[in-house]
């Protein structure tokens, strides 16, 4: 009898160390904090979240990340900020920042670049890391990710760390896919970011969860979270301008959820859409083996 109580207890021990991981990607200004403000608390509590990962590098103004909006997204429940090509635009706060074990930019800038691209953080007694890496077309010269991506994961692997994310910020699709199909078989879960436009595709394969893009939180209704006049104008001149965020806007929060078992897989996955007139959508994860 005592025998099969404490097969229970481990039993349930196991299932409470399951680890629920959330990811929101390419918050876009005061539009996004301010929805992140909104509605993240209360997601939290409803779905059980124990870390929250979430691309800020266009969290102020559209451009960068300053040392303010990093508090006030760390203030409204976000626990670890990734980047991208906006890193550096906020020149004056950024090396601050990334002092902060909490903050990352692509690990694939080269050798001596401040700052780190790979985090490892325990949560509820869970080592959990994350990576942040950067793609090549259309994007800042940096060293090649997927060579870097599969040294990085298989040294991951090699300290026993079995709970792996990565925030891959690329601008082609392709791109993306190709670096699923690398690292799919060391990682728990691979989100896309910088486009601003979420996809469609989302699906855990052989135990690792893959999105291509998650899309922005901010303005949708205008042009990827900017002002439309300025790139409209660009479009029929060719002439350029300064972008700016909206002051007034109808506004998207999309954060992904993702639960994984004590082995970094990948077991079931959801994508929300949170709108700024109360309306939400919720999206399951297709599941296949390959």
């Amino acid at each position: 009898m005592a025998l099969i109580w404490l097969e229970l207890v481990l039993h349930f021990l196991q299932k409470k160390t399951n680890l629920k991981i959330a990811f929101i990607g390419d918050i876009v200004g005061r539009p996004g904090r301010k929805l992140i403000s909104h509605y993240l608390k209360k997601i939290k509590e409803e779905y059980n979240i124990d870390c929250v990962i979430a691309n800020g590098e266009n969290a102020s103004h559209g451009f960068g990340l300053t040392v303010k909006n990093a508090n006030e997204l760390f203030k409204y429940g976000i626990d670890i900020i990734t980047g991208g090509n906006h890193t550096w635009d906020k020149k004056q706060d950024i090396l601050a920042l990334l002092e902060d074990n909490r903050i990352l930019r692509p690990a694939n800038y080269p050798n001596g670049v401040a700052g780190k691209g790979v985090g490892i953080y325990d949560i509820n007694g869970t080592k959990l890391a994350v990576i942040n890496l950067m793609g090549l077309f259309t994007m800042p010269q940096c060293d090649n990710p997927f060579i870097l991506a599969k040294s990085l994961v298989e040294n991951l692997q090699s300290q026993g760390i079995k709970h792996i994310f990565c925030d891959f910020h690329a601008e082609s699709t392709a791109e993306k896919r190709i670096m699923f199909m690398i690292i799919k078989d060391y990682i728990s879960a691979m989100c896309g970011t910088h486009t601003h436009v979420g996809t469609d595709d989302m699906q855990i394969v052989n135990n690792a969860l893959y999105l291509t893009d998650i899309g922005l939180t901010g303005c949708f209704d205008n042009i990827i979270g900017m002002d439309s006049a300025v790139p409209i104008k660009k479009a029929l001149t060719g002439l350029g301008g300064h972008f700016k965020i909206p002051t007034n806007c109808n506004s998207i929060l999309q954060i992904l959820i993702i639960d994984i078992d004590n082995d970094g897989n990948a077991i079931d996955a959801i994508k929300i859409k949170q709108y700024s007139d109360g309306q939400k959508f919720v999206t399951n994860s297709y599941k296949y083996k390959n």
